[in-house]
């Protein structure tokens, strides 16, 4: 896709944290374009702004270096290694580390040679060991203490902090900086919470991990657990100095009752850490207690995921159609099939619920075996009712599209005259066609099903694997051919998809057709074929309690 939808395409790679570091950290394609980057605190002629995002190297920096940063850049990903190499830039010293990150990005880390001494001086400033909660013993004493309160029926809670970014920093810049903060982090805390007599106190604390602490409490009480965790909090909030660089933490908590969320050890840690999550999420710096709401949210998907397996036991899994039309003529191509859940109690499931839960739950693979079941039973009775050159189209599942029997299901689906091969189309989603095998599109073209790829702008495309893939068509996420007329962004994405298309001999589709004015402006941009609102055909019977609606 175009290279400025591309690094939007793309969630935030940095954060606070490395936002403050000295060294320079670019997320880049393998072609050199800038997908994000963040950190080179105090850099001065490699530094990097927000309009550096979808740009190449050449248009950053001077040939010499943005010639030696493609190189190590494509060597890495293709050794699946790290590649080194030091470089001059205005008479200062750089180095530069990349590593691969996938078959087509790499993580770069440009840090200046003569900040190594500092480093190193600020490693050693101190003869005093480095302060750290044993994990160990923690998660041992945790259990013992459980097993305890269960016996003896005492309160105890457990909080969860999470500090956001910090195992960036670890994975991708240094793990020894990591360690500098969180010790740092520790030594910021209130005494009480470090000192030898915590451990005959009736509360404790542990490191879970590179970014997780956990505090024990003897008590079940939410106000008083409330003030002693945003306490602690508070002080892990205080910003931090190393070197040159000020780090300002950014900690979640989240807390479980044992009794009340949970009755085992493991339980009453996760719901807790799921808590914390729920708090980092919605980016509060509240303490968020696990009875609230996620106990609720638990057992919904519980029961979903229940009612699912049964639904698709019983054949209670529907297909709805979305008619696609040529845009110059309207003239009906294909009928688009989407999942369709009506539950005899709880009405219509919306797809983003259950899809959900379906992928989460390993039931994608069973689920689109089901609605393949579906689409042969639609396709004998509606064959009769179309053109002999109007398809149907299936969407695969992306957990089902990465199957590893996945070809050889279509292959035998096609084979037992469910649909000719020639009438049925493939809907793969963006996302699924770049993890998966290559092969297996190959083995389905040649059996003369037709390929396209979906929801195009939701991930990010390799655009080599769309060039050696067997694609027939691209269909572009409605939420660009919605936000188009209104949006310059959304309206460069819907370009760049037309430009992507022509240049590898696809045809582009577009869904969310919903008004005359946008299927003229869709016509305009080169799009040829399109779904919405704008097409109200007839609806053959049996789809009638299906009717083509908005596509979820």
């Amino acid at each position: 896709m175009a290279s400025d939808h591309a690094a939007q395409a793309i969630p935030p790679m940095t954060g606070p944290l490395i936002d403050a570091l000295p060294d320079l950290v670019v997320l880049v394609r393998r072609d050199g374009i800038v997908l994000g980057h963040g950190g080179g605190h105090g850099f001065s002629d490699l530094k990097l702004d927000a309009d550096s995002v979808g740009k190449r190297f050449e248009q950053l920096w001077s040939e010499p270096v943005a010639q030696l940063l493609r190189q190590l850049t494509r060597r890495a990903i293709a050794l699946r290694a790290s590649a080194e190499a030091r470089f001059e830039e205005r008479g200062l010293s750089y180095e530069a580390r990349v590593s691969a990150q996938g078959p087509d990005r790499a993580l770069c880390v440009i840090r200046p040679v003569s900040s190594r001494a500092s480093e190193e001086a600020l490693d050693h400033t101190s003869e005093q060991p480095r302060p750290q909660l044993d994990r160990r013993g923690f998660l041992r004493r945790f259990k013992d203490a459980m097993s305890t309160a269960a016996l003896s029926e005492k309160p105890t809670a457990v909080a969860v902090i999470q500090i956001d970014g910090m195992t960036d920093i670890a994975q991708i810049i240094d793990g020894k900086i990591a360690e500098q903060l969180m010790s740092a982090a520790i030594l910021r805390l209130p005494p009480q919470f470090l000192g030898p007599e915590s451990e005959q106190s009736s509360w404790f604390m542990g490191q879970l991990s590179d970014s997780l602490l956990a505090l024990v409490l003897a008590t079940s009480d939410r106000e008083a657990i409330e003030s002693c965790v945003s306490s602690l909090c508070e002080s892990l909030r205080e910003p931090i100095k190393l070197g040159d660089a000020d780090f300002h933490l950014a900690p979640y908590a989240g807390v479980a009752i044992l009794g009340r969320d949970a009755t085992s050890p493991k339980d009453l840690l996760d719901h807790a850490r799921a808590a914390a999550t729920q708090a980092q999420r919605s980016g509060s710096t509240q303490v968020c207690f696990f009875t609230d709401t996620l106990r609720v949210r638990s057992l919904a998907r519980l029961d979903i995921a229940r009612e699912l397996r049964e639904a698709i036991a019983k054949r209670e899994i529907r297909l709805r159609y979305v008619g696609r039309h040529d845009l110059a003529t309207g003239r009906l191509v294909a009928w688009v099939g989407y999942l369709r859940w009506i539950h005899p109690m709880r009405g219509e499931v919306r797809p983003v619920e259950f899809l959900r839960v379906a992928e989460t739950t390993g039931l994608a693979t069973a689920l689109s075996r089901a609605a393949l079941e579906c689409l042969q039973q639609d396709f004998s009775a509606l064959a009769p009712q179309w053109d002999a050159e109007v398809r149907i189209s299936f969407g695969a599942l992306r957990h089902y599209a990465l199957h590893a029997e996945f070809a050889a299901d279509i292959a035998r689906f096609v084979a037992s005259g469910a649909v000719p091969a020639e009438r049925l189309e493939l809907r793969i989603a963006e996302r699924a066609f770049i993890a998966a095998d290559g092969a297996a599109f190959q083995q389905l073209r040649q059996l003369g099903i037709q390929l396209v790829v979906d929801e195009v702008g939701r991930g990010l495309s390799s655009l080599g694997a769309l060039a050696k893939a067997p694609i027939w068509g691209l269909q572009l996420d409605r939420v660009w051919v919605t936000a188009s007329r209104s949006d310059d962004v959304a309206l460069k994405v819907c370009r760049a998809g037309i430009g992507v298309a022509n240049a590898f001999g696809m045809t582009a589709i577009a869904t969310g057709v919903d008004d005359p004015a946008q299927r003229q402006a869709l016509l305009a941009l080169g799009y040829r074929y399109g779904s919405g609102d704008v097409y109200q055909p007839a609806v053959p019977d049996i789809m009638k309690p299906y009717r083509a609606g908005v596509c979820d």
